[in-house]
C-alpha cells in the first residue's frame, strides 16, 4: 500500500454530466484535509471495522513515513526542506514513535479494548483508502494539486487529476445506474439493471471493497450490509450509486445525477423516521 488513485466507475449522462468514482490511497494524517471538500461523496476504511491485528501488521510492515521533511517556519507551508542528516534523524524519530504506538496498541489489545480505540494509536502511521465520487472536481484539483498544499495531499491530488484526465466515461442512459465496485462479470445484461445491483454496489462502497472483511465476495453479505446501513440511517454509501437526472438538475452535491440515497424517504433526517436515532 502507498499513494494511489484509480477510477473504478466513470459515467456520463446523455446531457454530458460526468460522474466519477475513484479509489484513492494516501496517508491517514491528511484525511481531515481531504474531508473538507464538500462536493465529494466519500467512504473510508474504518478504524472501527478493521481488526487491530490487521492494522498492527500494516504499521509494522508498511508504515507511512514522510518523504518530505519541511523545515519549521511561520505559516502553513514549509518553503524549504531540511538537510539529509536532519531528515535521517527525523525519520528515525518517526519510526521510534511508530514502535511506541505499536507497543501500546498491543497492550490495549491484550486488555481486550475494542478496536475503535486501540486502532486510533496507529493512525498517524497508516495508509488510508477512500472511495470518492463527484461530478465537480476542478476546485479540489486547483487547491490540492498545488505546491502550497501539504505534500502528502498534494501528491495524491496530482495522481487523482492524472487519472481523471485520462479516464474515458461510459454513457449511462436514463433509468440506468452508475455502479461502483460491480465487477465486470456481473454486467450480464440483466443484473446491472436490478435493485439488488444498486444495493450491492452501495454496500461495497461502505466496505471500500468488493470483498468482505474476511476477504470473500459474498452477495448475501452485501445485501445484509445494505439493509443494516439503511435501517441504522448510515446512508452515505448510497451516494456513490446514482442515475442520470433527466433535467440535469443539481441534486445534493451532484450535478445532473440523482443518488440512490435520494430515493430513501426522509434521508436527510434519520430522527424523523427512526426512534433508534433518539436512543429509544
Amino acid at each position: 500500500m502507498g499513494y494511489g488513485a484509480k477510477i473504478i466507475a466513470d459515467s456520463v449522462s446523455a446531457a454530458g454530466h460526468r460522474l466519477v468514482t475513484m479509489e484513492v490511497t494516501f496517508p491517514r494524517l491528511v484525511l481531515a484535509e481531504f474531508n473538507t471538500h464538500r462536493m465529494f461523496s466519500r467512504n473510508s476504511a474504518s478504524s472501527r471495522a478493521i481488526p487491530v491485528k490487521t492494522q498492527l501488521t500494516r504499521v509494522r510492515d508498511n508504515p507511512f513515513v514522510p518523504d518530505v521533511w519541511g523545515r519549521n517556519q511561520a505559516g502553513m507551508q514549509a518553503e524549504r526542506e531540511v538537510g539529509e542528516a536532519t531528515a535521517a534523524a527525523a525519520r528515525e524519530a518517526w519510526l521510534a514513535a511508530r514502535d511506541r504506538a505499536v507497543e501500546q496498541a498491543e497492550r490495549l489489545l491484550a486488555l481486550k479494548i475494542h478496536k475503535q480505540l486501540a486502532n486510533r494509536l496507529l493512525e498517524p502511521f497508516l495508509w488510508h483508502t477512500v472511495i470518492v465520487t463527484a461530478t465537480d472536481w476542478s476546485n479540489f484539483f486547483a487547491l490540492r494539486a498545488n505546491p502550497e498544499a501539504q505534500p502528502e495531499i498534494g501528491r495524491v491530488a496530482a495522481l487523482m487529476q492524472q487519472a481523471y484526465g485520462s479516464g474515458t466515461p461510459a454513457v449511462v442512459g436514463e433509468g440506468d445506474w452508475h455502479l461502483p465496485l460491480l465487477q465486470p462479470e456481473e454486467y450480464d445484461g440483466s443484473f446491472e439493471h436490478t435493485e439488488q445491483a444498486r444495493q450491492v454496489s452501495a454496500a461495497r462502497c461502505a466496505r471500500v471493497s468488493y470483498l468482505t472483511h474476511d476477504g470473500r465476495r459474498d452477495l448475501d453479505a452485501d445485501l445484509k450490509l445494505y439493509r443494516r446501513l439503511v435501517e441504522s440511517g448510515h446512508l452515505s454509501p448510497l451516494e456513490h450509486v446514482a442515475t442520470p437526472d433527466p433535467g440535469g438538475a443539481r441534486i445534493g452535491n451532484f450535478l445532473g445525477w440523482r443518488q440512490l440515497r435520494k430515493t430513501i424517504p426522509g434521508e436527510d433526517d434519520f430522527a424523523s423516521w427512526s426512534d433508534t436515532a433518539l436512543g429509544d
